[in-house]
């Protein structure tokens, strides 16, 4: 079980002086930590130290963040914080829809970093301790004691904030939701954008789409065998804002995600 306040922080930072602030700053709330000042030095700590949450450098000389996000992402569930000095909302989402549980901007206030690592371990935390029979919609099965989702009995290789997404949602199948709502239900505390929820939902529909090649024993047409899915639902009244569209998740056209029940008015777009 992971114990918050001495939870083991990487920090991968190229520029010595900040990384040294958020040092400080982390063993004053009581974290274990470790640095990196490269991308090849922080793969070879997360292997070797196995972090319970990493701050990482989008910027970093030889192999970029990005990069190391790809390589910790294909290992495990390991929660990422990424640090950029990129302000633009396109930047973010790339990081966010390789996996990434949320992002701070430079220049920063190192008590809004902590407050973030906290944020995220809590959320973490949350779900490790979750003693509840597994959600089962259809083939798809949400262990949120193992923290795990399967679909026809194979394991879906999910981040943190995408397990939160399809857990919230399939806790309340049938029910369209508003972006604002998941932000509240599954990604409270992270300061998370309204789009990074479309980014984040639009790797759950990819990930579901390719568990559902493995989950159909007869030929279908997409998801039109009547199992359970996640699917665009009629436009709601204006007054609600749209948490995904048809295609993925996008988010245009006012349109909600929502996940069906057995026997329940599944169809293809």
């Amino acid at each position: 079980m992971l114990a918050l306040m001495s939870a083991l922080l990487l920090i991968v930072e190229d520029e010595p002086q900040l990384a040294e602030v958020l040092e400080a700053y982390a063993q004053q709330e009581g974290y274990r930590t470790e640095r990196a000042g490269n991308g090849e030095q922080a793969l070879g700590l997360f292997r070797a130290a196995r972090p319970d949450l990493i701050l990482l450098d989008v910027m970093l000389p030889g192999k970029s963040g990005l990069e190391v996000l790809k390589s910790v992402r294909a290992a495990g569930h390991t929660p990422v914080i990424m640090v950029t000095a990129r302000s633009e909302e396109s930047d973010q989402i790339v990081g966010l829809e390789l996996g990434a549980d949320d992002y701070v901007v430079k220049p920063f206030r190192p008590r809004e970093v902590m407050a973030r690592v906290k944020a995220v371990l809590r959320r973490v935390q949350v779900a490790l301790d979750q003693d509840e029979k597994p959600l089962r919609v259809g083939p798809l099965e949400v262990d949120r004691r193992a923290v795990q989702v399967r679909v026809g009995g194979h394991l879906l290789n999910l981040t943190p904030a995408e397990y939160r997404l399809l857990a919230h949602l399939a806790a309340a199948p049938g029910r369209a939701f508003t972006r604002d709502e998941l932000l509240s239900g599954a990604l409270a505390d992270s300061g998370a954008l309204e789009r990074v929820v479309d980014a984040h939902l639009a790797s759950v529909r990819r990930k579901l789409e390719a568990a559902a090649r493995w989950a159909c024993c007869t030929p279908c047409a997409g998801w039109a065998t009547g199992w359970r899915r996640l699917e665009a639902a009629p436009a709601a009244p204006e007054s609600h804002a749209a948490a995904g569209d048809a295609d993925g998740g996008a988010g245009v056209g006012g349109r909600h995600l929502r996940v069906f029940q057995p026997g329940g008015a599944a169809r293809i777009p």
